[in-house]
Parts: structure tokens; C-alpha cells; sequence
């Protein structure tokens, strides 16, 4: 049966998460939570299914008049528990800006038909023009008497604030992630949950984890004030997942600071934050603010273990020219190897790939668009099992499609004998079959490696004959040493030879275009590793000029 054949299908899904909750976070939930699960499950169910109704929806307040749900029945009588237990409170105070959200102009109009305004004027201009005379906050009732409407404050909304934070692990996703579940447009690979495995270990981790929340919140909304950097330095936490979300959100004021030319106080919030790529940005921001002496001792330090070939590649640029303007010798860099080039010139295209693709295409060589989707899915095929361990803060609830800790620095090390199993397959031979099989049992199940729009079995296929072991391996390392960095930056095009077991990668330029930094490391590794890459260069053939026809 279609989930939403159940008109209270929304309520079953709740009822269903709190379930969840109370079995995996007891201890963590305080008094206020446990009342409110015990509550909520003495209460008839079309006072259930209204908060959950108001739960769903965005905001505090509500207009009962806008509010109506066929399978609820009457509202009002569905309320009246929710009072009673103060979940909904009819008497709200709110301000003129909560007004002005509520309701449109012609009720707005008429409730403050003592200042006539303007019956053409902008909302926002009413707002200007009324907001330094109505600083007050007041009921409905004492703003409007004459209005026949009510408004609902949801009082627990930051309780199921924290319950969704428990739930899901953020408060990107919400409730409605069962419905895209129930009918089959979302299917995720099932978890062990352990409770050993919970990225929440306690209350104060709830309480840090509701602090970030709102901290990446205030970050969407605007600029950081220092107010904002005194909050995150507060949110200090021995819970590695915490941590890392705190070390995230200080890199993003530092952005913030770049940004806005404060160049100092970025450098010296990167000197603390030990965000991938915090380093690097501390040495950019000195070189800005010619501290050259600074930057050349933290390069050269740097330069003798680079957290990872980004950064490497930026020291690489980075240092002679801090060295010049020291007046220091320059290293020469070791010139990088040439780059296999072919050039053609091409009719036009709307894509240049594709252009490229029909081009080279042979009868017994087909050529595929594949860009950043063939290595990323093999190897989120073949490793599946690593990529879905239940370890300790890795997952939260059942709608994940990938490990919480997938970008940071310890991903593989954490998984380290699940991996080698995986890889080990690549040695034994075992590795097709296990790829094959895999594509069958999990198509369409989330996987943050396999895009199943881009990828089909024949391809599959066809890259398992032709491409050796050895290259995939060297590959998914190179996936596993940054997965957020190296799944991206990979050649577009991708000819097999079928007859002799061989392949060749395709980077694409067209006219004006050069290569990224990302592509330059992936070519530079293919390089260094034999794996056959070349670069094509397109230009469009001149268009054939045609007389204009004459006038008739």
C-alpha cells in the first residue's frame, strides 16, 4: 500500500522515531523529553496528529484559519489537550515583525486602519513606517480586537528541536525523510545501530551539538560578529564528531574574515583551527599581509609533510614567491612531465565532451563520459562494507547515505582492516564478481560514491575487462587519502580497448578553457603511476558564412 493511502501516515512515522529515541538515548533524554514522550503517547490521536502536523511545518505561530486536515476533523477540539498540556498556547504575545509574517496586506490594512496606509505601498514600507510607534509585544486580541482569527504558539519546538538533533544528527533533514522512504524515492543500505556506536554519548553532547546548530545557522544568515567566535570557542568537545563540526564552522568564519579584506584576524583564526586546509589559508593571509619571515618558516615546515597533494600543490607555488620577496634564493621546481596533448578541430557542440566522445569513438574502441563517476562507483562497490561499518559516530538513524565521518582525516584509518579486505579482492581476482554482484543486489541504494544515473552494467563490465587491477587500486588509495578532494578533478572521457584489455583517459578543453588544479593532481598522479592519460584540446571549425536571403 502507497504510504500516503494512510492519512496519518506522517503521525505512525513520528511515533516511529520516537521509538527510536527512547530505545537509543534514555540516558541522554532529560525530564522534559521523557514527559513529553510519555505525554504525547496518552494523547488522542487527533491531538497527536495535529502537533505533529504543526511539528512538520516551519515556524511558532500559527493562524488556525490557515490550518486544515480532513483526517484531523475539528481542530479546536483536537487543540484543547495541547493547551492543556501548555504544547500550544492560544495567548501569544508577538511582536510587529511576527504580525506582519502572519498575516497579508488587506488584513494588515484593516488592523491598522488608524495610520491609512497606503493601499499601493510595499509590505515592507507599512513595516518601516509602523515599526518605531509599535515597539510592544501584544496579543492578537490587544493588536486586533476585532480580528476573529487565533494564533497558536508551538511552545515545544525546541524540545523536538532536540529530538530531531538526536534523530538525524543535524537539523538539515526533518520528519518528511519517511515518506521519501516509504514510497521508494530515497532506499538507504540498513546499519547496525550498537549503542556503542552513538555519536551522542550524553547530555552535554546534545547540548554542544544544539550550540553548533545554531552557530552554522547565524553563519547562512550573515556575517560572524565576535560574539559568534567567543560562542563556537565555547563549544569545545572531547566527542571527536563534535570537534571536527567545530573545527568546520571556525575554518568557515575564517572564509568569512577572508572575505571581508580582515586579513589579520583570519590569519590568526587559522593559526588555532585544524580544519583540512586551515594551514594553507594562514600562509596565503601572511603572504597578504607580507609577513614573508612568517610565512617562509610555516612553508618550509609545511612543505616537509603536506597534509595532502592540495596542499602540497599550493606550497609548491607558494614558497618561491615568498622566497623573492625575501630576497632568498629560489628552488628551482622540477619541471612537470609533459602532458600527452591532442588537438582537434571540431564542428560545434553544445558539449564540448561530447564532441570529443563521437569523435574518437571507434567501432571495436568506444569511448564513455564518465568524468567522476566510473573509479568513484567501482570503488564504492567493491568497498561497500567498509563504507557501512557501524563504527562510533558514523551513523545516526536509517535515511544516511554515507558515513558522517566520510571527509575527515581519519575515514580510512578508522577503517583500515575493513579496507584492506575490500582491496585485498583486487589481488585475488575476486574483485569482479564481488562488483558485479553488488550492482545487482544494491541498485538505487544511496551510496555517496555510486551514481546510478551515470553508470550501467555493460560499462561496468567493460571497465573491469579493461582496466588492470593495479590501476584501481592505486585509484581508490588515492579516493581513500581525501575522498572529498579526489573524487573530483578525474578525466572525462574514458576509451576502452576491449581486444587487448587496455584503456586510455580523456581530459577535455575546450577553446579558452585550462585545466584545474584538481586535474592537474589527478594527471600528475596518472603520470607518475602509468596510467594512460592524455589532455584534448578543441576548437570549433570556422562557421560557413551564408548570404541573408533577400526580401521578398
Amino acid at each position: 500500500m502507497n504510504a500516503l493511502d494512510n492519512p496519518f501516515y506522517y503521525l505512525e512515522n513520528f511515533e516511529q522515531a520516537l521509538s527510536w529515541l527512547r530505545s537509543r538515548y534514555e540516558d541522554v533524554l532529560d525530564e522534559q523529553e521523557h514527559a513529553f514522550l510519555a505525554g504525547f503517547a496518552g494523547l488522542p490521536r487527533s491531538s497527536r496528529a495535529l502537533l505533529v502536523r504543526l511539528i512538520m511545518r516551519k515556524g511558532q505561530h500559527f493562524r488556525c484559519s490557515k490550518l486544515s486536515y480532513a483526517e484531523i476533523g475539528d481542530l479546536a477540539a483536537a487543540a484543547t489537550p495541547l493547551l492543556d498540556q501548555g504544547w500550544l498556547s492560544a495567548e501569544v504575545p508577538l511582536a510587529l515583525h511576527e504580525l506582519f509574517d502572519l498575516f497579508g496586506k488587506p488584513e494588515l490594512r484593516e488592523c491598522f486602519s488608524a495610520h491609512r496606509l497606503a493601499p499601493t505601498g510595499r509590505k515592507g514600507d507599512w513595516f518601516e513606517t509602523l515599526a518605531p510607534m509599535h515597539r510592544q509585544r501584544a496579543t492578537l486580541r490587544q493588536w486586533w480586537p476585532a480580528c476573529a482569527d487565533e494564533v497558536w504558539l508551538l511552545t515545544v519546538r525546541p524540545l523536538c528541536e532536540r529530538l530531531r538533533m538526536l534523530f538525524f544528527g543535524n537539523l538539515r533533514q526533518d520528519w518528511s525523510q519517511f515518506v521519501l522512504v516509504e514510497l521508494g524515492l530515497q532506499r538507504f543500505e540498513p546499519v547496525d545501530f550498537p549503542l556503542a556506536s552513538r555519536a551522542i554519548r550524553h547530555r552535554a553532547d546534545l547540548s554542544v551539538a544544539m550550540g553548533l546548530a545554531a552557530c552554522a545557522q547565524v553563519l547562512e544568515e550573515g556575517t560572524a560578529d565576535e560574539q559568534l567566535l567567543v560562542t563556537l570557542h565555547g563549544l569545545a568537545s572531547d566527542n571527536p564528531w563534535l570537534a571536527s563540526r567545530q573545527q568546520k564552522l571556525l575554518f568557515r568564519v575564517g572564509q568569512g574574515y577572508e572575505r571581508e579584506g580582515r586579513c589579520a584576524e583570519a590569519e590568526s583564526l587559522y593559526a588555532r583551527c585544524q580544519w583540512p586546509g586551515a594551514r594553507l589559508r594562514r600562509l596565503r593571509m601572511l603572504e597578504r599581509t607580507e609577513r614573508f619571515s612568517e610565512a617562509l618558516a610555516l612553508a618550509e615546515v609545511a612543505s616537509q609533510a603536506p597534509e595532502s597533494p592540495a596542499e602540497a600543490q599550493g606550497l609548491a607555488r607558494l614558497l618561491p614567491r615568498v622566497r623573492r620577496a625575501l630576497g632568498a634564493p629560489v628552488k628551482l621546481r622540477r619541471r612537470a612531465a609533459p602532458v600527452e596533448r591532442l588537438d582537434l578541430e571540431l564542428p560545434y557542440h553544445d558539449s564540448v565532451e561530447r564532441a570529443v566522445r563521437d569523435a574518437l569513438a571507434e567501432a571495436d574502441a568506444p569511448v564513455v563520459y564518465v568524468e567522476n563517476t566510473l573509479f568513484t562507483a567501482l570503488f564504492g562497490l567493491l568497498c561497500w562494507p567498509a563504507l557501512f561499518a557501524p563504527l562510533p559516530g558514523a551513523f545516526f538513524h536509517p535515511f544516511q547515505a554515507s558515513p558522517l565521518d566520510l571527509y575527515q582525516p581519519d575515514f580510512a584509518q578508522r577503517r583500515a582492516a575493513l579496507l584492506d579486505a575490500c582491496l585485498g579482492e583486487l589481488d585475488t581476482g575476486t574483485y569482479r564478481d564481488t562488483i558485479v554482484r553488488r550492482f545487482a543486489e544494491k541498485f538505487g541504494v544511496a551510496n555517496p560514491f555510486v551514481h546510478w544515473g551515470a553508470i550501467a552494467l555493460p560499462l561496468l563490465e567493460l571497465a573491469l575487462a579493461c582496466i588492470p587491477p593495479r590501476h584501481l587500486r592505486l585509484c581508490f588509495e588515492r579516493l581513500l587519502e581525501d575522498p572529498k578532494a579526489n573524487r573530483a578533478g578525474m578525466p572525462d572521457l574514458i576509451q576502452f580497448y576491449p581486444a587487448r584489455g587496455d584503456y586510455r583517459m580523456i581530459e577535455v578543453k575546450g577553446p579558452g578553457d585550462r585545466l584545474q588544479d584538481n586535474q592537474l593532481r589527478w594527471i600528475a598522479f596518472c603520470q607518475e603511476h602509468g596510467l594512460s592519460v592524455l589532455v584534448c584540446h578543441v576548437r570549433w571549425e570556422a562557421a560557413v558564412e551564408t548570404a541573408e536571403p533577400a526580401c521578398p
